[in-house]
Parts: structure tokens; C-alpha cells; sequence
């Protein structure tokens, strides 16, 4: 059966054909292109204006002398290295305990075919529908006065990790991969003497590389990029991750250099994105196929 598309392959084998279509394919990149790196280029260039030139209008493009004395003020002076600590800290401890306990309950779900698996899988992906701001004023009184110990989890790195494991999005990512692993190397090491936690650990964990590795990048771009909750639960500022930081620290800082720490802000995902960017496609496609 023949695809009906608005230029006929014959068109495109003729010369002209093939000079439009280059033609309209390289536009088409160069202003995607340019609507993703002009803002990029805008920030960093930015912090590298004088202040007159970051509040000239019309705007400059170039900047006419190179500055880049704001980054180093944007180190010194809004205490980056401590707040970028702060933030790893809550990032690699959210990353940890969710991929513990979504792996898991991924695993049971998928494997041990618990009672009420489906009815309990329904549940927890309900909780998708239910907008994120109903849930801060739950999640704080909570944290605020922990259940059965009433104990307090402010100004607590664990006010950031334990919310973080409820995540049903990566839980079902992570079952949805469990379910497309073949049952032949599951039974082959069940008769093999392996338990269920040595399959799991053995077996599963290893050919599950790509979409830990997606869950990974997940969890820590969550938690990196996250505002609202860490200003809630971390009033004290030696604490507070960077993202509350820049806000809390840009009263008194002159505009380029708030500018400068946002670029240093940035820089730890977009690597992140860079060095794993070929992993989180191949995660999420091995995760959304069935084979």
C-alpha cells in the first residue's frame, strides 16, 4: 500500500526536488536550532556584559568588551560551592532511595504477581492525575510532624528523599521494562537454585542498565530543578539547595552576576544530559516498546 505524502517521490528525485527539499529541511534545523541555543547563548553571554549593556534597549547581541569577572563574583559571593554541595547532597540521596525502592516495588509488580497487584498499581497511578500543588500542603504538615515518631523533618536533607521515592511515573517506567524481559532467562535461573532477590539482583538489575540509567537522569533533574518544596522545608539559608539559593541571595547582587550563577547553576545537568544523552533515548525506547 503507497503512502500519500504532499510532495510525490518522483518530484523529489528531480533536481529541483531535491534543491527544495534541502533547502526547507535546513531551514527547518537552523531555526529549531536557533530557538533552542539563542537562549543558551543569551545567558552566558549575558553575565559577560557590563551592567548598561544587560539593561540597554534595544538589546546588545555581542558584547562589546568581555567580561568575566561576574562569574567569579557569582562563586565568592553568593556561596556557591556550598549551596551546589547542598544540592548534590539532596539529588544523589533522593536518586538513591528512589531507585531502592521503585526498583522494588517495579520488581514485585512485575514478577511476583502480588494480591491486588493490579488494584494497587491502579492506585499508585492515580496519583498522576492528582496536581502537584494539592499535595504540598500535605507533604509539609507531614514533614513537619512525621506520623508515630513526631519527629520533625525541616531543614533535613530526608525532607527531600523520602517525598522523592513516590514517584509513580519512574515506578511504572521501571515495570513496564521488568514486563518485556524474557521469561526464558527468569526460569533459568529459578532453576538454577536462584531466589527471587538474587534474580533480581543477578539477573534483572543487569539487564536493566538503560532505564536505571533514565530513572537516574529523572530523579536528579527533578530534584536539581526543584523550587517550591525546598523553600518550604529549608529555612535555613546554609541549607538550602541552589535553586532557593539564587532567589533568596539576589536581593543585594548585581544583575550580571545573578546571571553568571545561573549559568554555573545550569552547567551540572546539561553535562549530566550530554555525557548520558545517547543512554536516556535508548531507556526510554527500550521502555516504551514491546520485544
Amino acid at each position: 500500500m503507497s503512502t500519500r505524502t504532499l510532495v510525490s517521490p518522483a518530484t523529489l528525485a528531480r533536481p529541483r526536488g531535491k534543491a527544495l527539499y534541502w533547502t526547507v529541511f535546513t531551514a527547518v534545523v537552523v531555526l529549531f536550532a536557533l530557538a533552542f541555543l539563542f537562549p543558551v547563548y543569551w545567558m552566558v553571554t549575558g553575565a559577560m556584559k557590563s551592567p548598561d549593556e544587560v539593561a540597554r534597549t534595544p538589546p546588545v547581541i555581542v558584547p562589546e568588551h568581555w567580561h568575566l569577572g561576574a562569574y567569579t563574583d557569582a562563586w565568592d559571593l553568593m556561596q556557591l560551592p556550598q549551596h551546589l554541595w547542598n544540592t548534590v547532597v539532596q539529588a544523589a540521596g533522593a536518586w538513591a532511595f528512589q531507585l531502592v525502592f521503585c526498583t522494588a516495588a517495579a520488581y514485585a509488580l512485575s514478577k511476583l504477581k502480588p494480591a491486588f497487584g493490579k488494584v494497587i498499581l491502579g492506585g499508585i497511578l492515580a496519583t498522576l492525575m492528582v496536581p502537584a500543588q494539592a499535595l504540598v500542603v500535605p507533604k509539609y504538615l507531614t514533614a513537619a510532624d512525621l506520623p508515630l515518631i513526631h519527629t520533625s523533618l525541616l531543614n533535613d536533607p530526608l525532607a527531600i528523599w523520602l517525598p522523592a521515592v513516590a514517584n509513580a511515573f519512574n515506578l511504572y517506567l521501571l515495570k513496564r521494562f521488568f514486563d518485556q524481559l524474557p521469561r526464558d532467562v527468569l526460569e533459568a535461573a529459578e532453576i538454577d537454585g536462584a531466589g527471587k532477590l538474587r534474580i533480581l539482583w543477578s539477573v534483572v538489575l543487569p539487564m536493566s542498565r538503560p532505564v536505571l540509567g533514565v530513572v537516574s537522569i529523572f530523579a536528579l533533574v527533578a530534584v536539581w530543578q526543584d523550587f517550591l518544596w525546598p523553600l518550604m522545608v529549608f529555612s535555613d539559608t546554609d541549607k538550602q539547595p541552589i535553586s532557593v539559593a539564587l532567589v533568596q541571595l539576589s536581593q543585594n547582587i548585581q544583575l550580571t552576576v545573578l546571571i553568571a550563577a545561573m549559568v554555573i547553576a545550569s552547567i551540572p545537568m546539561v553535562a549530566l544530559f550530554l555525557v548520558f544523552q545517547r543512554h536516556i533515548v535508548a531507556g526510554i525506547s527500550a521502555g516504551s516498546t514491546k520485544g
